[in-house]
């Protein structure tokens, strides 16, 4: 089959592809609505699809759209999962629970972040438990990351500003400073939030509406913007040695890259939410990687997010400015060429199909 006919071009399609997919594939469906509305008025949701035994106590959780844009990768690898017929073919008494678009608002808006400008993958935090994560970096930083303005002139003296930080810290330092998140600054970037965004509390609800009776599952969450093109990363937050790491080097062999152990293209993060799934999911045995796909440089990737972050901070979303700053954040996050979309979709079936091999044995 033609990998590249499971992605789409926008939310919309993504969705309706989605669902599609999933009632041919014989899966239960749920639609949970987003308050907010598309760029063109259209509705919005998390759409979940369940495939397998109800009862299952083994479970693989694939998830998409943690940061919005992204969700073009994780949509497209859900479909062609469900496309290629992998739902009849599962492991006796595993199930799959996919869950489509998390950030329904980032997705159809092009944006990273939630509608609230938060980064969910900060957002997983204890906000009762102060005091919230510093990241000194970013506050050196805070004015040449969010410029007021967004003409020739700012964003050759912010580069300046942003350039000689990284001359005098280093690639790792600056990565750090713009992606580890921050607490402090609600219109800036990799903004952690003041409490649980309605995506968290909605990828919460489904955690515990249809993972309860599960002891065993395994968590695939897809993203892009670190590494070459098209080459998946498969991070993983726990160090060598650790239980968790041990059993996801069991079921996906030594290509793990963990944040802990400083050998993943990520820098380490506050509020991930696969460091929050082992809690949220207590009773189980969890087991959760980041499929992190490659597309255009750092300094790209940067540039797309300053810029998108300008719009909607201080520009107009549906302005005359807006059309060339949202191509250059979706070129920044999806690679929309055929050669990038089977890449994605073969490595994505490659650990699928290890983690219920896994799971199924209980490795």
């Amino acid at each position: 089959m033609d990998a590249a006919a499971s992605f789409s071009a926008d939310y919309s399609e993504a969705r309706d592809k989605f669902v599609a997919a999933a009632q041919t594939a014989g899966a239960r469906l749920e639609r949970i609505t987003n308050p907010n509305r598309g760029p063109r008025g259209e509705a919005l949701s998390t759409d979940v699809a369940w495939v397998g035994p109800s009862d299952a106590e083994a479970v693989l959780v694939m998830i998409s759209g943690t940061h919005g844009v992204e969700g073009f990768c994780g949509s497209g690898a859900q479909v062609d999962w469900l496309a290629r017929g992998e739902a009849q073919r599962l492991p006796g008494g595993v199930a799959v629970l996919l869950v489509h678009a998390v950030n329904p608002y980032g997705f159809a808006w092009l944006r990273r972040v939630t509608e609230e400008n938060v980064d969910l993958n900060r957002n997983w935090i204890d906000f009762d438990a102060p005091p919230l994560p510093a990241n000194p970096g970013y506050e050196a930083l805070r004015e040449a990351f969010g410029p007021a303005e967004w003409t020739e002139e700012s964003r050759a003296a912010t580069a300046k500003v942003i350039g000689a930080y990284l001359a005098e810290h280093g690639q790792k330092a600056l990565a750090a400073a713009a992606s580890s998140g921050q607490y402090g600054d609600p219109k800036g970037i990799y903004y952690g939030g003041a409490g649980p965004t309605w995506a968290r509390r909605t990828q919460t609800a489904i955690y515990e509406t249809y993972l309860g009776q599960a002891s065993r599952i395994g968590v695939i969450d897809y993203h892009t913007g670190l590494g070459p093109w098209g080459f998946a990363e498969q991070i993983i937050l726990e160090s060598a040695g650790h239980p968790r790491y041990e059993r996801a080097a069991r079921w996906y062999g030594s290509a793990l890259a963990s944040v802990s152990d400083g050998n993943s293209a990520s820098a380490e993060l506050s509020g991930d939410g696969l460091a929050a799934a082992p809690e949220l999911l207590s009773h189980a045995d969890v087991t959760g990687i980041a499929m992190e796909y490659g597309t255009v440089s750092p300094a790209r990737v940067l540039y797309a997010l300053r810029a998108d972050n300008w719009l909607h901070a201080h520009g107009d979303p549906t302005g005359p400015d807006a059309a060339a700053i949202k191509a250059q954040i979706r070129d920044a996050f999806y690679g929309d060429r055929p050669d990038w979309k089977g890449m994605v979709a073969g490595q994505s079936l490659l650990v699928t199909r290890q983690a219920l091999a896994g799971l199924a044995a209980g490795l």
